[in-house]
């Protein structure tokens, strides 16, 4: 089972084969471009935490990571010591509330159980606030039974998120690592709430 215990072992062993060690070159291309360095930011299953290294060392300060594992953040936390521990927590995605300005999704998505892919969707755009995005990459390869990580699709994917997202950008990344590449979609899907008079 893809429970707390499952993933606090896969750290602990050093059995983390999805890492690759730095911030992926799309994600790190998308927080060049952005100006706005005050943005209140999330990376849910964030492991060791590189898109969250290279966001402060970008100057980006209102950053928050969430895991299900100690060891993975007590690790990021000796890479980012002048980060607050507030900003440092673990605990279930499905359990947590906040809004957000920008949620980073990589290789978080794909670790779930399928069956869950729904109420991550709605709880993603629970945690956004009106206008919010939620960028990142997701697999593209068919479905398996075993993982993870789990594959899909794009067709998939734009049905899955479009009930709750406005899709502003879903299309193969080209650049992807040697493992990966052809295999991942890079996309900005936009929240649709509407803020509160």
């Amino acid at each position: 089972m893809l429970n707390k215990n499952y993933w606090e072992s896969r750290y602990v062993e050093q059995n983390t084969g999805w890492d690759i060690g730095y911030a992926s070159d799309p994600l790190a291309a998308y927080f060049d471009q952005l100006t706005q360095k005050d943005l209140k930011i999330l990376i849910p299953g964030a492991g060791f935490g590189h898109e969250a290294i290279y966001l402060y060392k970008q100057g980006f300060t209102n950053v928050t990571v969430l895991d299900l594992s100690a060891s993975a953040l007590q690790n990021l936390k000796t890479h980012l010591p002048d980060v607050p521990d507030s900003q440092f927590i673990e605990g279930d995605f499905f359990a947590y509330s906040e809004t957000y300005d920008l949620i980073i999704e990589q290789t978080f998505f794909c670790a779930l159980d399928p069956d869950l892919r729904s109420d991550y969707a709605r709880h993603m755009s629970q945690l956004l606030k009106p206008s919010g995005k939620i960028v990142g990459l997701l697999f593209n390869f068919p479905l398996t039974e075993k993982g993870p990580p789990f594959g899909g699709s794009e067709l998939e994917y734009h049905k899955l998120f479009s009930e709750v997202f406005t899709i502003k950008k879903l299309e193969p990344y080209y650049n992807s690592i040697k493992p990966r590449r052809g295999n991942e979609l890079f996309f900005i899907f936009e929240s649709k709430q509407q803020p509160a008079n």
